[in-house]
């Protein structure tokens, strides 16, 4: 890949820090698409989409065949992907076009990193021109090797902490962070839900207090107001995406009232008004 290589040492975590900082929103917004979705050029074009609408980093999806933190609808767009022909080294493709735009962090699973090696992995991603890595299933007693790979890449190892998770061992993840945390809104897996906000202030208060990294809060954030909602409660990043894969399938259908729309063209309009409620 000819992307530059992200080498200097917390290269990644500087570049998605001054993304939060210079958003110009209460909030950064963080839209997540599937890579190979519904095609590779598709997810690229979606991917651009969210950058010319008011992203300020983006997600971008691996998709691994056992994604045990997704919801129904990222798994079907995984899997519909896999189908498809999408690989890892293919959807790096497409962080490498994404990150002339904005920072791009992976979300991947363990099984993918650990099968190239940690340091491969984190040099390809860098070589890409990634930003950061989110492991959803990688443990914090686990996470060590990945995390110095990361760190001699330039690659910032975003970590995931939910409501469940104990004060100390929240305070032994903050320590380690690096980009952001990724604050689980909920138990349970990716999806929509219709009521959250009442439990947003704890959860980011809660690992506010224990990191010196800014606090992402997704899983689940599925309007507008939600969106504002997370802000609100103090969330210096909001992560929002099984409403944007919805959006894209149901554009690539025609289904959703969508009328066979662009997929790319549906998310931007969506990811327009999520930038709308967080400014």
């Amino acid at each position: 890949m000819s992307g530059a290589v992200t080498t200097a040492p917390n290269a990644g975590a500087q570049r998605i820090a001054r993304a939060f900082a210079e958003s110009g929103k209460r909030a950064a917004l963080m839209p997540y698409l599937m890579g190979g979705f519904p095609d590779l050029a598709g997810s690229r074009a979606i991917g651009e989409a969210g950058a010319d609408n008011g992203a300020d980093v983006v997600e971008l999806g691996v998709p691994f065949s056992d994604p045990l933190a997704d919801g129904p609808v990222i798994q079907q767009a995984g899997a519909a992907a896999l189908a498809a022909g999408a690989t890892l080294d293919a959807v790096l493709g497409v962080a490498e076009a994404l990150a002339a735009r904005l920072p791009v962090v992976l979300m991947t699973y363990a099984n993918l990193v650990l099968a190239r090696g940690p340091e491969a992995f984190a040099a390809s991603a860098a070589q890409a021109g990634a930003s950061g890595l989110i492991v959803p299933d990688l443990p914090l007693e686990e996470a060590p090797p990945v995390l110095a790979a990361c760190d001699a890449a330039g690659l910032a190892l975003v970590p995931l902490v939910a409501p469940t998770t104990p004060d100390e061992r929240l305070a032994r993840i903050g320590a380690q962070a690096r980009g952001f945390v990724y604050t689980v809104s909920l138990t349970g897996t990716t999806g929509e839900r219709a009521a959250l906000a009442s439990a947003f202030a704890d959860v980011v208060a809660r690992a506010r207090a224990r990191t010196s990294v800014p606090v992402a809060l997704g899983f689940g954030i599925a309007t507008p107001e939600q969106a504002a909602q997370a802000a609100a409660a103090g969330a210096d990043g909001v992560i929002v995406g099984s409403r944007l894969v919805r959006a894209a399938a149901e554009a690539a259908a025609g289904e959703g009232g969508s009328g066979g729309r662009d997929p790319a063209a549906a998310v931007g309009e969506l990811v327009a008004g999520f930038a709308a409620a967080l400014r």
